[in-house]
């Protein structure tokens, strides 16, 4: 292939990946009323609530102040409850409500998880070279200043800080007590 060749496939896939994403985003939007970002932290939920707001959001690979953002629209709706915990009043436990879980069993699929679950599927060597084509990208748009949108909304994703080797002080409450942690949601702790 030459270099023009190249340059039309190339062009090909990113029109590809952008008309699926906008497909998958009017389906969500049309058969739930929610965006997508909503439904898809409805759907992580679904995996594994209740969760503290942290988890969810690093199960989304988002910033918490985002996710605060979404889990606001989501409680107007009743479709997700959160309780403060009684131990540390700086936790919060989110989980589905029963319209939460009614909504999600017919739900379709999100763009988003679709994209994070075969990027987590993909090898790290690989991984790396997608990421270095997207950069490149994005240098030849000229956007490396631009704060990324969650797909197709205005909500902001809040760059991740991550810090190596320091665990989360709220995900240990309830580390290997399931149980313990849906309690602490049924009973409003």
């Amino acid at each position: 292939m030459d270099q023009s060749e190249l340059i039309a496939e190339a062009i090909n896939d990113l029109r590809r990946v952008f008309q699926v994403i906008q497909e998958y985003c009017k389906k969500v939007e049309h058969t739930t009323g929610l965006t997508s970002s909503q439904l898809w932290a409805i759907k992580v939920l679904a995996e594994g609530a209740p969760m503290i707001v942290s988890e969810l959001a690093r199960r989304m690979y988002l910033h918490p102040a985002t996710v605060i953002g979404i889990l606001d629209r989501l409680e107007v709706h009743d479709l997700i409850k959160r309780t403060r915990s009684q131990e540390d009043r700086r936790v919060v436990w989110v989980a589905l409500t029963l319209k939460g879980n009614k909504l999600v069993a017919t739900a379709p699929e999100v763009a988003q998880g679709l994209l994070a679950m075969g990027l987590e599927k993909t090898p790290l060597t690989e991984l790396k070279e997608i990421k270095k084509g997207l950069k490149r990208l994005v240098s030849i748009l000229g956007a490396e200043g631009t704060l990324p949108h969650l797909i197709l909304s205005q909500e902001v994703s809040l760059p991740l800080k991550r810090k190596k080797g320091r665990a989360n002080k709220n995900h240990t409450l309830t580390k290997g007590n399931p149980q313990k942690a849906k309690d602490i949601v049924k009973n409003g702790q």
